[in-house]
């Protein structure tokens, strides 16, 4: 059972596609390496043809709390209120987004493919922008999923939880990162594969480092050799 992709099994998926959209889907999600919300809220006005770059917006909700009898703000872990002292029986609670933009680069074949998808007329209108897709995030991990069926790809093992799942959307993220860490692992590869995923931690980037890299296996049979 295996954890990761290759870029060859995501090729094989590509070409099970039956429709364009669905081609250009898993594409952009292996070559980004982007998350699914982050593809599926891709507008045209956001690819810079020219020079190959893409803006991606990243919105993540977060709960923050607060102290309902003075309204300071809390931790999870606070049972008493820090500025006024009293016991807090239940927090206040607030959903706030944050709105985060990065700009990647885009190869050239994928760019390739977007411009036919847009000669197509594939892009929909939503909100008064040409968005490129007009589906789910469910949709699009069914459309993910069946496209590794067809192209008879195994079940994937998560190597954190040792879980077996269906081949999904971030799944094609993760692919992405090994395959840019067994490219360049040095410092600067890390750094720029942090900055194109999005991560605030190089500790979230590391761990592609930590699954990705062969080296244990060749130290542990050099010991015998």
């Amino acid at each position: 059972m295996k954890a990761y992709l290759e870029p060859t099994e995501i090729e094989q998926m590509e070409l099970a596609a039956e429709y364009l959209r669905d081609k250009l889907l898993v594409r952009l999600l292996f070559h980004l390496g982007c998350r699914i919300s982050e593809v599926l809220g891709i507008k045209v006005s956001d690819i810079d043809f020219d020079r190959g770059l893409v803006t991606i917006q990243h919105l993540k909700a977060r709960l923050e709390l607060f102290c309902p009898n003075c309204g300071a703000r809390l931790s999870k872990s606070h049972k008493f209120c820090p500025r006024c002292g009293n016991e807090v029986a239940k927090a206040l609670t607030q959903e706030k987004e944050q709105q985060r933009f990065r700009v990647i680069p885009v190869d050239e074949t994928t760019l390739a493919m977007l411009q036919e998808y847009i000669k197509r007329d594939g892009p929909v209108s939503r909100n008064g922008h040409k968005c490129l897709f007009e589906i789910s995030r469910h949709r699009a991990w069914q459309i993910v999923r069946d496209c590794a069926r067809q192209a008879g790809l195994p079940r994937l093992i998560n190597p954190e939880t040792g879980r077996i799942h269906n081949v999904s959307p971030h799944r094609l993220r993760d692919a992405f990162a090994v395959h840019a860490v067994k490219t360049n692992d040095s410092g600067d590869g890390l750094r720029m594969l942090q900055e194109h995923l999005g991560h605030r931690s190089i500790t979230t980037t590391m761990r592609y480092r930590k699954v990705s890299g062969e080296e244990q296996q060749e130290w542990y049979q050099n010991l015998w050799n």
